[in-house]
């Protein structure tokens, strides 16, 4: 029996009913659910965007706006502290972040620094520094540090403001949070119309009610200065009309304790009415009294929306809002006078927007990947192991359901590339377990004895299952810091996948052999084990490793020259600009017609492509000059133009800054995964070993960023994630070879290192063939059932899993020749010294 003690035992299986408890809701249908306990309920896994659809945006919040207000507020609070201490002052005036007056009589300078300190000493960040010139001249600084602490502040109120507003829509639970230093994430599930969420979260909704200033006309305004306390506004008529309006205001945002749409739902008109606070309703009756006769405008968000002369006095604390409103359009302002304005504009610099029905196709398809892989894999194991494979089949299905109950508890989203991530969890966990099976079958030719062969090929297989599993940890942790939305999903199912993979690989399926061997007491392995078809293979790999080498080499040296010279199709995370997918109404989509349309109103590149089914096309506009707003610009004269004729069922923008923010850490991403990988193997095996495992990575890296160049398919940052998982796999598979070498090294210190390479390859030549067809058969069902969007994908990691696999031997084993791996203990005159592999399989090397 395999030494596991009963309280061992005790604690892996309480783990898995664990996990099966915690994995239970999302099995269950809303019924049963409701009769749960809520802690229990909310440990579901909730479905990405991807799968559920909805919007993602990730809004910025303007620095400008920041700073103007900040340079408003200082220009009067000077001002008036001076006016306080009667100090006489001229000029003062305000530009960008700079503030400069003078201080008329000298004698007062003292007094007027000694009033204007609190706003450049007394405090750990002083609102602005002071530079003192001739003749009483003075001069300050808006500093850094008070710009950041009221964006901090304005980002805080933004996202309450947001909260208040999404919340009137109606869907799903939405995510709002800060994003860096400047910036808000916001997600709202099952939402269908992502243009109204943008018009919501883009106004600041600043409403006001003022009087116009009738002491000169707005020519005059416009041609000269303004009145001081006044401003010159326009209208949102075509031409636009000019008025020159009062800037204290009769009435703002604090004013109004609540907003009600009224709709007309036949005419598809509405209105608007506020009620006033007691205080503002008594301050407006006086008002309207005073000034009878006299026009007043309403503003909102600077834009004089109308203007009616005053001809009672309004006094009931109840009024309308003038205006030629939309019914989504009187319901919409509602909302954001309830909720509040913003404290700033806030910019759109990224969307990513999937129909809600779209997104449920996506999930359908990516659970038949799952199922057609599972049993795929399962079919396969069972073919050759028998009731080991039966045992594995076990091992696999606990391993989803411990993957499904640590995402609930973990709160990570499901998101389309995470279900390519659970696809190569099950390649990764057979993985281990035909790691550890054949080493069992090694151990049981050397003992004869079944119980000895399961404990040493079980306690010798965990180390290599776990050097080959942190490898994959590291680099899914770093693709994981390094993105987000759906690619950091994938990155974060995979972390807790290896997780998993490690527990039940080399616990859960002790226990189970355990249990089996405890009930049968068998003396041998089972006769139906078929995985020893390389057991006799005295296959020569380095006898032909200059040729292999010489040919990887010139791949490379291609793929490295077309990359320089053709280049890649970069995607809009690296490139910026749009993707809009759209579906015919009525027929099939037609392209040219499309691209037509858009080539006469969209400045750039445009480029449409049918899809498969006909009916639906994706329409690609280049990153467009002008910054963010120039990118929402084009979408939505992409949707005023095709709107009649076609349904939008997927929107993807990004900006210019986050564009070039991607780019930079995805390039940081793959060299700190290459270094930390270098570290990690170079701690754990000898320096020789390091260097093969990163040119070995290096040449799988350069020929799939070759198949981008030759295939002409997007690079974006699922690319990215590809490029990464591919490492992280082609390195599991390297160590285990290296594993057996550092092995036999041990064992046969004076054995040529050619013959000592092919002997450790052929030792393990069984695993890789297994474990490669087992992960390829995987990607193989994700490729052909998980539809059209996750398919370029999948079939970059069916490419990799290939080369890695030819990598792994023909390029990690070669660089330690090269590089004289130990060359104090090994001849070379040749290869043909020493003893065949064929004898260091049997234990007895000829040396």
């Amino acid at each position: 029996m395999l030494h596991v003690s009963w309280w061992k035992t005790a604690l892996i299986w309480f783990v898995v009913l664990l996990s099966v408890l915690l994995a239970a809701p999302n099995l269950l249908g809303e019924r049963a659910l409701s009769s749960l306990p809520a802690w229990l309920v909310h440990r579901k896994i909730e479905p990405g965007l991807d799968l559920r659809g909805g919007s993602h945006l990730l809004l910025k919040i303007e620095r400008g706006d920041i700073e103007k207000d900040r340079l408003e507020a200082i220009v009067g609070d000077i001002g008036t502290r001076l006016r306080t201490v009667n100090v006489a002052y001229s000029g003062l005036t305000g530009t960008g972040r700079k503030i400069q007056l003078r201080i008329n009589d000298p004698a007062q300078i003292q007094v007027a620094l000694t009033a204007l300190r609190p706003l450049t000493a007394e405090s750990d960040k002083p609102a602005a520094t002071l530079s003192q010139g001739e003749n009483g001249a003075m001069t300050f600084d808006i500093t850094d540090a008070d710009i950041n602490s009221h964006v901090s502040s304005a980002i805080a109120r933004s996202i309450k403001v947001i909260h208040a507003r999404v919340a009137q829509l109606g869907v799903g639970e939405p995510l709002i949070r800060r994003q860096g230093s400047d910036r808000i994430m916001v997600q709202v599930p099952d939402l269908a119309d992502a243009q109204r969420l943008k018009n919501l979260l883009g106004q600041p909704a600043e409403l006001s009610f003022r009087l116009i200033d009738q002491s000169m006309s707005v020519q005059d305004a416009m041609n000269g200065h303004p009145p001081a306390g006044s401003d010159v506004l326009f209208s949102e008529d075509d031409p636009p009309v000019g008025y020159l309006v009062q800037r204290q205001p009769l009435l703002s945002n604090v004013d109004f304790s609540d907003a009600v749409a009224v709709v007309d739902n036949q005419k598809g008109e509405g209105t608007v009415s506020v009620k006033l606070t007691p205080e503002a309703t008594h301050r407006f009756a006086q008002s309207t009294a005073s000034n009878l006769g006299r026009i007043i405008v309403v503003v909102l968000d600077y834009q004089v929306i109308s203007a009616a002369s005053l001809k009672t006095v309004i006094a009931t604390g109840d009024l309308d809002v003038p205006g030629d409103f939309t019914a989504q359009g009187a319901q919409d302002l509602a909302v954001m006078i309830k909720s509040g304005p913003l404290p700033a504009t806030l910019t759109t610099v990224e969307e990513r927007t999937i129909q809600p029905g779209l997104g449920g196709e996506a999930a359908r398809y990516g659970l038949i990947a799952c199922i057609a892989a599972a049993i795929f894999v399962a079919a396969l194991m069972i073919g050759f192991y028998r009731l080991l494979g039966i045992i594995a089949t076990i091992a696999l299905i606990i391993n989803m359901v411990m993957l499904a109950a640590l995402m609930g508890l973990l709160g990570i989203t499901l998101t389309l590339p995470g279900v390519a991530a659970i696809v190569l969890i099950i390649g990764i966990g057979l993985d281990a377990l035909v790691l550890i099976y054949e080493r069992v079958r090694e151990e049981e030719k050397k003992t004869h004895l079944l119980v000895d062969a399961l404990r040493h090929g079980f306690n010798r297989a965990a180390a290599t299952v776990a050097d080959a599993n942190l490898t994959v940890l590291i680099v899914a942790a770093i693709l994981f810091y390094a993105s987000s939305g759906a690619v950091r999903g994938f990155a974060a199912t995979l972390m807790v996948g290896v997780v998993t993979t490690f527990f039940t690989s080399c616990f859960v399926t002790r226990s189970l052999v355990n249990m089996w061997i405890s009930r049968r007491k068998p003396r041998t392995l089972l006769v139906g084990v078929r995985s020893g078809v390389f057991d006799n293979a005295n296959i020569r790999f380095m006898g032909i490793r200059r040729y292999t080498f010489t040919i990887s080499a010139a791949l490379s040296v291609i793929t490295l020259v077309a990359f320089a010279t053709i280049g890649m199709h970069l995607g809009i995370d690296f490139a910026g600009g749009s993707i809009i997918e759209v579906r015919a109404k009525q027929g099939v989509a037609d392209p040219a017609d499309i691209q037509t349309r858009l080539e006469a109103i969209i400045p750039g590149d445009v480029r449409v492509e049918r899809l498969a089914d006909r009916l639906g096309a994706v329409i690609r506009v280049h990153a467009q000059e002008g910054g963010e707003n120039a990118e929402q610009s084009a979408v939505s004269l992409v949707q005023d133009e095709l709107g009649k004729d076609y349904n939008f069922s997927r929107v993807e923008v990004v900006g210019p800054a986050v564009s070039g923010e991607i780019t930079t850490t995805a390039s940081l991403a793959v060299l700190a995964a290459l270094a930390a990988i270098l570290v990690y193997i170079w701690l754990r095996f000898e320096w020789q070993f390091a260097v093969g495992a990163i040119i070995a990575t290096l040449h799988d890296v350069i020929l799939t960023l070759g198949l981008f160049v030759l295939s002409g398919m997007e690079f974006n940052m699922t690319g990215i994630a590809a490029i990464l998982t591919i490492v992280g796999y082609s390195l599991n598979d390297t160590l285990v070879v290296y594993d057996r070498m550092r092995e036999n090294l041990k064992r046969y210190s004076q054995m040529p290192l050619p013959i000592l390479i092919d002997a450790s390859i052929n030792q393990t030549l069984s695993r890789t063939i297994l474990t490669s067809a087992t992960t390829l058969l995987a990607l193989l069902a994700l490729y052909i059932f998980g539809g059209e969007v996750i398919r370029a994908f999948t079939f970059v990691l069916l490419f990799g899993v290939a080369v890695g696999t030819f990598s792994s031997i023909y390029i990690a084993a070669p660089v330690l020749i090269l590089f004289k791996l130990r060359p104090d203990k090994f001849q070379t005159g040749g290869e043909s010294n020493g003893p065949a592999a064929g004898d260091i399989q049997s234990g007895k090397p000829a040396v």
